[in-house]
């Protein structure tokens, strides 16, 4: 029997051949303020974090990296780099020694220098990198956007440590519309609570908003795109559990749930996705721009 596939889009979405809520497109790339729980929600193990997102990210990864022209030589900098979805192929093209990390958790840079043996991983932020000017040919961020502060002031920050003709490229999920890998959670919690929070505004996460952050920044030719992937998942538990981690807006918002309120997002879910096997299509933007 085949698997469902769940997939959404701006105009005519269904989640299993029900209509699909798309919320309004009002992330405009301005600076953000951060939702108090944004950095708490990231303080956890990086087994929960991998078990949470990387099941998206590494596929994510993948693609990204295969349009960012790498070659022998170079030096890159991953920026927010978690505990190492991008970092690790980004290592396995160029070398360790190619390759710089940061990232402003604690618990996922002692994880990429467990993973990466030799790895320069420093905890750090995107608007205040601990390096020179001009020490990198490549700057990358992978579904950091949405957590920045001021996302300008953050690549802008980053085009700083990239020599002069060097790139700065990044990635973010189309949260705006319906088309990140949290938008079926998302649509559950609505359901039962339909004044709880979500991702929807988050900078970056609507189309052209990426492409917009970087002209700000002051980037050159830049470039705009998506990618999707696809990512199977065994029953409605192998897809549910990860939130129950407290890992991101979406797990701080469930953990602070009475647990009556969390069965009954769960419950909605299950009418949504179902209980056997099926499979998340997400979609995230990619922007790409020269220093």
């Amino acid at each position: 029997m085949q698997r469902p596939s769940f997939r959404s889009g701006a105009t005519g979405s269904t989640v299993g051949g029900r209509p699909m809520t798309i919320l309004p497109d009002v992330s405009n790339g301005a600076p953000y303020d951060n939702r108090p729980d944004d950095a708490m929600s990231f303080d956890v193990s990086a087994d929960a974090y991998q078990r949470f997102m990387g099941r998206y990210s590494d596929p994510l990864g993948a693609t990204f990296v295969e349009q960012l022209d790498l070659h022998a030589g170079q030096r890159v900098l991953d920026v927010g780099a978690g505990p190492g979805a991008l970092t690790v192929l980004l290592a396995a093209e160029l070398g360790v020694s190619s390759v710089a990390a940061i990232d402003p958790s604690a618990s996922f840079v002692a994880a990429l220098r467990e993973r990466l043996p030799g790895l320069d991983a420093r905890e750090a932020t995107a608007d205040a990198l601990p390096f020179a000017s001009d020490t990198f040919d490549l700057a990358v961020a992978q579904l950091v956007v949405h957590f920045m502060p001021d996302p300008v002031a953050g690549f802008r920050e980053m085009a700083r440590v990239v020599r002069p003709g060097g790139t700065v490229a990044a990635s973010g999920w189309d949260f705006a519309g319906g088309r990140s890998p949290l938008a079926l959670f998302w649509q559950a919690a609505h359901a039962v609570d339909p004044d709880g929070d979500d991702d929807a505004e988050r900078p970056g996460g609507r189309a052209g908003a990426l492409v917009d952050i970087f002209e700000a920044a002051g980037l050159r030719d830049v470039r705009g795109g998506e990618i999707t992937v696809s990512v199977p998942y065994r029953d409605i538990d192998d897809w549910w559990q990860p939130y129950e981690l407290g890992v991101g807006p979406a797990g701080a918002y469930l953990a602070g749930l009475p647990e009556e309120r969390r069965n009954e997002i769960k419950e909605r879910a299950i009418e949504l996705v179902g209980t056997g096997a099926g499979i998340i299509e997400s979609t995230a933007w990619t922007a790409f721009g020269t220093v």
